[in-house]
């Protein structure tokens, strides 16, 4: 397999760790198998918390789009000299890069003139292009994304509609006193469910599952809704791309399979908008954003709010609204024992075959594989073991390219099976390169880490 791999925020923290060093790592990457990097988001983080674009602006820029650039702030001079030198490095090297996430700034016309926020976008990406020479494009994360989390988790939850959310809606005439009727049927409806209907309803499929939700008319008006505002923020991306100088690709980050319908972020319908679609292969447990973090909240809320389901009978919801079960697990507890083999060759295989069937081409299929969570995800760490059979499972389906998320940095036990499955394996005995997140009892005689802790006085 070809990977990627994700240099994450804040930018100084891997630009001072490499400053001087990065030639001898990238060498290390390409000799394992690295074949691009994704960069982002691109701001220096201050001290007092704050942060300030990895750039300049150029006024001029958003003056041709009519918008107001953004604000004057301090500048990095340094810090931009290097973050250049190192993109220029990765470049000669003929690898991918591409920009995670357009940061903000810049004007826009008032919501109902422009309701996607498309000539301020358009402006901010085209500066961004302009700085970044090294790019060949950019990709945003969750493009389009609406909530799928049951309960309040990680800034929002699938039963409302936020105040920005409404005025969107609103701005582009949607019926908003429609939707909340729909919201609140079937939140009632989720508060009243029996052992007698789950059983009966549940293991029927589609039709059944119409009558154990009683899915109504105002239900489906706020799921079309979603869907539909979904699509349009997406295509808005591919609009802008199409006029920008020097026609970048544009990648989208949407969340697995299993949560995409809910999310609106289908599959079939992103295919002709992207170049590259980046799947969430995150399979992590707490934090947010793993698949089964994710399903323990679920089943956790739908018990809480019908107490006479069994932990059983609310795993059986779950599969009956998203079609997915875990293989051995009937119980929370279940959750708390890993992950088994047949997880990885059912339910992750399943998940790579899905995408890989619904965007029709593996070269624009890059899936964004994370195990450690830690940050910015706060889930339970994986082990190289789970990462790499999250790697085997999704190359068994048919997966040629993926971008690793290391959270913060590169550990050994992950270096390990990166190298091994994409180049020439690491051999930590050898080699001049050890990765950062990984103790060294050589170093002077303490560590990596030591020292690090020594230096925050620790």
């Amino acid at each position: 397999m070809e990977s990627w791999i994700f240099l994450h925020i804040p930018i100084e923290e891997w630009q001072e760790r490499w400053i001087s060093n990065y030639k001898r790592i990238f060498d290390a990457w390409e000799d394992g198998g690295v074949r691009g990097l994704v960069v982002g988001r691109m701001r220096f983080v201050q001290e007092d918390g704050s942060s300030i674009s990895a750039f300049a602006p150029d006024p001029r820029v958003y003056e041709t789009f009519g918008v107001a650039p953004p604000p004057v702030t301090r500048r990095e001079p340094e810090k931009e000299r290097k973050l250049q030198e190192i993109l220029d490095n990765a470049a000669s090297r003929g690898w991918a890069i591409m920009i995670f996430d357009i940061p903000g700034g810049g004007g826009s016309l008032t919501i109902e003139q422009d309701p996607y926020g498309e000539i301020g976008f358009q402006a901010r990406a085209q500066d961004a292009m302009n700085a970044f020479p090294q790019a060949q494009g950019f990709i945003m994360d969750g493009p389009g994304e609406q909530h799928y989390e049951l309960a309040w988790h990680h800034g929002g939850e699938v039963l409302e509609i936020r105040p920005h959310e409404r005025e969107r809606f609103a701005a582009l005439d949607y019926e908003i006193d429609r939707m909340e009727r729909g919201i609140a049927h079937l939140r009632q409806r989720l508060r009243s469910l029996t052992p007698d209907l789950v059983r009966y309803h549940a293991p029927g499929g589609t039709f059944a599952g119409l009558n154990l939700f009683d899915i109504n008319e105002d239900v489906l008006y706020w799921m079309r809704a979603r869907q539909q505002v979904a699509l349009g923020s997406m295509r808005m991306l591919r609009n802008v791309v199409d006029r920008l100088d020097g026609k970048p690709r544009l990648g989208g980050i949407p969340r697995i399979t299993t949560w995409s319908s809910l999310t609106g972020q289908n599959y079939q319908q992103m295919a002709p908008i992207f170049d590259f679609i980046f799947p969430k292969h995150y399979y992590w447990h707490r934090g947010f954003d793993g698949l089964y973090g994710t399903i323990h909240r679920w089943v956790l809320k739908l018990g809480e709010w019908n107490p006479s389901l069994t932990e059983k009978d609310c795993f059986l919801l779950v599969a009956s609204l998203f079609g997915i079960r875990l293989p051995g697990v009937e119980s929370l507890y279940d959750m708390e024992r890993g992950f088994s083999d047949e997880f990885f060759k059912e339910t992750v295989y399943n998940e790579t075959r899905r995408a890989l069937a619904a965007i029709g081409d593996p070269e624009k299929t890059v899936f964004w594989v994370s195990a450690s969570s830690r940050e910015p995800h706060g889930g339970d760490a994986m082990t190289a073991r789970d990462l790499k059979w999250i790697l085997q499972a999704s190359q068994d389906a048919g997966a040629t390219r993926f971008v690793f998320h290391p959270e913060p940095a590169i550990n050994a036990p992950a270096w390990h099976v990166l190298s091994r499955m994409c180049g020439n394996p690491w051999r930590q005995e050898t080699s001049n390169y050890w990765p950062e997140d990984t103790w060294r009892e050589d170093v002077d005689g303490y560590g990596v880490n030591f020292r690090k802790a020594q230096k925050k006085g620790g």
